[in-house]
């Protein structure tokens, strides 16, 4: 088989899937923005090909590298695994002839207020939401809603962009900061309170395969928006728990309505006073490196696994499930350059053998913002086969391990 794979070069974390293609017997043609000469040389020795081009997000100019390769010879999948290449992907499948993620799904999958109607047609519990090109679309939603609200871009990735407005005037505000009036839209939402956490698949032929449960400590928008919290996302081990059925149910439904064939997913939900509710699905991988845990958990490669369904139509391992593992995000505590750490031995010495990897920048790495993300700056992936003694470790480096910045 013939896989064309958008943008192999970066993050770095795509290099797993360009290398577990290669794994299984595939042909790799990758796509991306930088020169060949920049990759590196494990890259490159599992690429068939390349073709470079000014941005893969750019449509025309991803339609004339697959027709340059498709002249050469044939080409049975083009697949993307990052966020803003979705959608692309899919118009340039449609127009090239290939299988895949459709644009209907695709669409659905980016435009929050496309994604929350489609919920509630197909009886998934989701906030009230709509999107709003206007001041006057957006008060209006708010005077049915009330407040509070959560605004955020029609096409945003997590919490990216993403506010809470408590009133009116927050609301202008934010409105006016994301451009609505300008020619900007947005997408509105019930603001809906619970615990946060997603639910990720991969799919092979509309059935399910593998599936994973992980949960937020705390919800991403407090975690992107304040510095003093050490955020962690954990994946359970526990996933046969009868707390997790209706869950497992409505991100079968979800599949089956979207039309999903073989893809990975990615559905973050809440759970709290309201019940269970829906918020997003991608036909993604989950971002931050997050699969390096499921691996970890389980003791197999799920790149591989999704190579197998890509190529062969197929998993080939099952999940052990011996673990739980997680990662904690390590902030700096103010901007500027990293001078050093505080505890680091101590986490080594008490719980090195449980620590999967870490990520502690040298001293004068300049910082990055607390809303970069969980892997902006330090971070440590643990795992345990008990969820609830992980938790506590993770804890505990959060509050021993300080990341000291000048």
């Amino acid at each position: 088989m013939h896989v064309l794979f958008i943008a192999p070069h970066f993050p770095q974390g795509q290099k797993q899937f360009v290398r577990s293609l290669c794994s299984v017997g595939a042909r790799v043609t990758g796509i991306g923005e930088a020169a060949v000469d920049h990759l590196d040389h494990e890259l490159k020795s599992w690429l068939h090909g390349y073709e470079q081009v000014p941005s893969v997000c750019d449509e025309n100019a991803l339609y004339q590298a697959v027709r340059r390769v498709q002249k050469r010879e044939w080409v049975d999948r083009l697949e993307a695994t990052i966020e803003a290449h979705i959608l692309p992907a899919a118009r340039i499948r449609e127009q090239t002839k290939i299988p895949g993620l459709s644009v209907k799904a695709a669409i659905l999958c980016r435009d929050k207020p496309e994604m929350k109607a489609f919920f509630r047609a197909h009886q998934v519990p989701c906030a009230h939401s709509t999107g709003a090109s206007s001041a006057d679309e957006a008060m209006a939603f708010a005077q049915k809603v009330g407040f509070p609200l959560i605004v955020k871009p029609r096409q945003g990735a997590g919490a990216s962009g993403t506010e809470r407005v408590d009133n009116a005037g927050e609301l202008t505000a934010a409105l006016a900061h994301m451009g609505v009036g300008r020619g900007a839209s947005v997408a509105l939402e019930e603001f809906i309170t619970g615990h946060e956490g997603f639910y990720d698949t991969l799919t092979i032929n509309g059935q399910i395969g593998h599936e994973f449960i992980c949960h937020y400590y705390p919800n991403v928008l407090e975690a992107m928006r304040t510095r003093w919290i050490s955020p962690q996302i954990v994946v359970t081990n526990r996933m046969d728990e009868p707390g997790y059925d209706e869950l497992k149910v409505l991100g079968r439904r979800v599949i089956s309505a979207l039309g999903l064939a073989t893809t990975a997913t990615h559905m973050e939900w809440f759970f709290g006073p309201k019940g269970l509710r829906f918020s997003e699905i991608g036909a993604r991988p989950p971002g931050v490196s997050h699969w390096d845990l499921y691996c970890a958990a389980n003791d197999f490669d799920l790149y591989r696994e999704w190579a197998h369904a890509i190529v062969h139509g197929r998993i080939d391992n099952r999940p052990s499930r011996r673990y739980s593992a997680g990662i904690i995000a390590l902030r700096p505590d103010r901007d500027g350059t990293i001078v050093g750490y505080d505890g680091a031995d101590e986490i080594d010495n008490r719980f090195g053998e449980f620590i999967v990897d870490a990520h502690l920048p040298p001293a004068g790495t300049p910082t990055q913002p607390v809303e970069a993300g969980y892997m902006a700056n330090a971070w440590v992936r643990m795992r345990h086969p008990d969820y609830d003694v992980l938790r506590e470790m993770l804890d505990t480096v959060g509050r021993v391990m300080q990341v000291r910045a000048g």
